[in-house]
């Protein structure tokens, strides 16, 4: 692990002290939990932004092959 030192308001210092004694963790615990909380949300933001930017794109090429075709062959009765 790497060490980071982080600024937190007083209301924050003791709120994280509180929430660590009542779950009985360490409050550098806590703060990795709510790190990987925010990764985890912003990564699926990110994803859906990207989703949402790629839906289409193809939707005016004229020089696309015929999937229909091509996916019937791969189908198989």
């Amino acid at each position: 692990m790497i060490r980071t030192q982080i600024y937190l308001t007083d209301r924050q210092r003791s709120e994280l002290a509180a929430i660590s004694k009542t779950f009985g963790k360490k409050q550098s615990e806590l703060i990795r939990e709510a790190v990987d909380s925010l990764i985890d949300k912003a990564g699926h933001s990110r994803r859906e932004i990207v989703l949402r930017e790629a839906a289409g794109i193809w939707k005016d090429r004229a020089n696309l092959p015929d999937f229909k075709a091509i996916r019937a062959e791969w189908d198989r009765d």
